[in-house]
């Protein structure tokens, strides 16, 4: 999983990060916090209702797939990109 959404209250994406990043991002946009019920050190919760750039947020998913596509078994990376 590299993408938690709600259809419910606030509109949020919960994104994994490299741990480094996430301080980073949370530090530079008061609309990044702490992964909401995910593990704070590899996740980030991003505001969306008080998100405007939609090029960083694509990039900030881009990044939490690759993070994930990026340790998964040589096999299970030959099946994904079969498809």
């Amino acid at each position: 999983m590299f993408a938690l959404t709600s259809l419910d209250g606030d509109l949020s994406i919960n994104l994994k990060c490299d741990p480094e990043n996430a301080i980073e991002l949370r530090e530079r946009f008061s609309y990044v916090l702490p992964g909401y019920h995910m593990n704070k050190k590899h996740w980030n919760t991003v505001m969306l209702d008080s998100f405007t750039d939609d090029k960083l947020v694509r990039e900030w998913i881009a990044d939490s797939y690759n993070l994930i596509f990026n340790s998964l078994p040589a096999k299970v990376k030959m099946e994904i990109l079969a498809d």
